[in-house]
């Protein structure tokens, strides 16, 4: 056994590096331990759209945006829903403390690591129609210039320093299969060396045993993420009581590492686990024509002007437009007894509305391109986009309505769709755009986004018709169900200590990230309020790596 580290990280992700950057910072010496080889540094970080969750920030005062404190903790508890007695008493606490970070130090936490910001403020889940219930009441969306990868950057250089100082040591294709308990505390971690894998960043790799191990420390913080890429456990958690049935067909919005392992495993050790059944997952989801790992789904982040039909051509209800509530769309997509839905929109409106999660899908900011970003206000789709017209399999271009039918019934999973059906829902959209004003509320929805300025420059199409020939070819888009975020998962207190089943806290233990709900095992409670995933990995491997460096002084 090596006992040369002060702390063992299990996870080399982004909450795994923050911890790691924590300790090193006060000295501490760290072993990393990863299933998945060097190229797969930062994990499921790397590949995100870098989206963060900022309060009263100066990017959204120059906006015009009047953001505060009160506003957002009531905008993330109306959207929480928080109604269990034990299973919520960590994670209420751990919302108030991250709006708290999130309006205060955050900004100048990781502007002080070099992070920079776009200038333009999203505004992602608008929520379902409710003062009080779920949604984001202002735009709180600030994409990170450099995207996924930049949020990894700015941890991982300092990591890797500390690794070259001596206080880093990684082990790649270290497969944890137990934790070492002694005398009630953590003190270890025991598993399989895997074979070695040169697999790309993403791509799956062998699970073949190369031999064993057995690491020891003072200290174990799990930062080994959620279970989006394990389908199993996916469906063995997903909530029938509130969403319905657990889909037949889904698609993988993380790579196939992200698995679930180390809560099972904690879990035996004497770990708590809470709200296994609270999850997040998308409904806008394309599949790749590119793929890197098993049923590699993107998701289309879509303003809000498509008209959204179910699988039979029927419009979704209100409030159940693109952008809005998630889960309430969820909940009824899978109603309808099908796992798939549609959007139809325009030339017009996926030029200037549709954006593709994913750091890969956005190589203007992931590449700090200000000359083609600035290319995103000239017509004509941008790059990721147009190659997904070209040769996505979900998409279908036409210049009529019957044309467009004809080839969505051409690639349909599930009932062919009546032209008839589908008309009468385009007509009466179209019908309510001839006025500033409507009775749809969608429409609304429209103007209101519209009010906003980046939107109206960036963002949002101006109301046109569906049918009108100038603003065409027609477009219908076939979504799927992508699996993404858990949000239950170890429970841990302010410290990022895992807690046991009754209560008291587990001795040598920490967890962060999404393993841990991204806080207390399960700070978003019901709903999440976007740009909240990365910034949850850097809060909660903050508050460890601060916890343990305190407490190894």
């Amino acid at each position: 056994m090596s006992d040369d580290a002060d702390v063992i990280v299990v996870g080399a992700g982004l909450a795994g590096l923050v911890a790691t950057y924590e300790l090193t910072r006060a000295g501490r010496r760290v072993l990393v331990v990863d299933q998945e080889n060097e190229a797969n540094l930062g994990g499921q970080a790397f590949w995100s759209l870098g989206g963060l969750f900022f309060v009263n920030s100066p990017e959204q005062r120059r906006a015009g945006i009047k953001d505060s404190y009160d506003l957002a903790l009531a905008d993330w508890l109306g959207s929480a829903g928080f109604d269990r007695e034990r299973e919520d008493h960590w994670p209420r606490q751990w919302a108030q403390a991250y709006v708290s970070f999130a309006a205060g130090e955050k900004r100048a936490y990781l502007r002080g690591l070099g992070l920079r910001l776009t200038p333009m403020v999203g505004w992602a889940e608008r929520g379902g129609g409710s003062a009080s219930g779920h949604g984001n009441s202002v735009p709180r969306f600030h994409l990170t210039w450099g995207t996924g990868p930049e949020v990894v950057r700015v941890f991982l250089e300092p990591v890797m320093a500390a690794a070259a100082r001596g206080l880093v040591t990684f082990k790649h294709r270290h497969q944890v299969d137990e934790l070492i308990v002694e005398g009630g505390a953590a003190v270890g971690v025991r598993g399989t060396v895997l074979a070695p894998s040169a697999e790309p960043r993403g791509v799956a790799s062998s699970r073949e045993a190369a031999g064993e191990f057995a690491l020891r420390a003072q200290a174990v913080v799990v930062t080994s993420g959620g279970i989006g890429g394990n389908q199993r456990l996916v469906r063995e958690n997903w909530p029938v009581d509130r969403i319905g049935p657990a889909p037949q067909s889904m698609i993988s919005g993380v790579p196939a590492h992200v698995d679930g392992r180390m809560l099972g495993i904690t879990e035996s050790a004497g770990g708590s686990i809470v709200n296994r059944d609270r999850m997040w997952h998308y409904t806008e989801g394309i599949k790749n024509w590119d793929p890197v790992w098993p049923d590699h789904a993107i998701r289309i982040i879509p303003g809000p002007s498509s008209l959204w039909l179910d699988a039979t051509g029927k419009r979704l209800p209100a409030p159940l437009f693109p952008g809005h509530d998630t889960l309430a769309t969820l909940r009824h997509i899978v109603g309808t007894g099908y796992d798939h839905s549609w959007f139809i929109l325009t030339r017009a409106i996926v030029e200037k509305e549709f954006a593709l999660s994913g750091s890969e899908q956005n190589p203007d900011i992931t590449g700090k391109d200000i000359k083609l970003v600035l290319s995103r206000v000239k017509k004509g789709a941008p790059g990721p986009v147009q190659a997904f017209l070209d040769r996505g399999e979900d998409f279908v271009v036409r210049r009529t309505l019957a044309e467009l039918v004809d080839g969505m019934n051409a690639i349909t999973p599930g009932p062919k769709l009546d032209l008839a059906q589908v008309e009468r829902e385009v007509v009466a959209r179209d019908r309510e755009t001839g006025n500033p004003y409507s009775k749809d509320l969608q429409m609304m929805s429209v103007g209101n986004a519209r009010a906003y300025r980046p939107d109206k420059l960036m963002r949002v199409a101006k109301p046109h018709r569906l049918l009108d020939p100038a603003q065409g070819p027609l477009i219908a888009v076939r979504l799927h169900l992508l699996t993404r975020k858990t949000l239950g998962g170890l429970e841990t207190t302010l410290d990022s200590q895992v807690v046991r089943p009754d209560g008291a806290v587990f001795d040598g233990l920490y967890a962060a990230g999404e393993v841990a709900g991204f806080g207390g095992g399960g700070v978003h409670g019901y709903n999440a309020l976007e740009g909240t995933f990365l910034g949850g990995c850097v809060f909660s491997g903050r508050a460890a790596g601060r916890a343990l460096a305190r407490r190894l002084a």
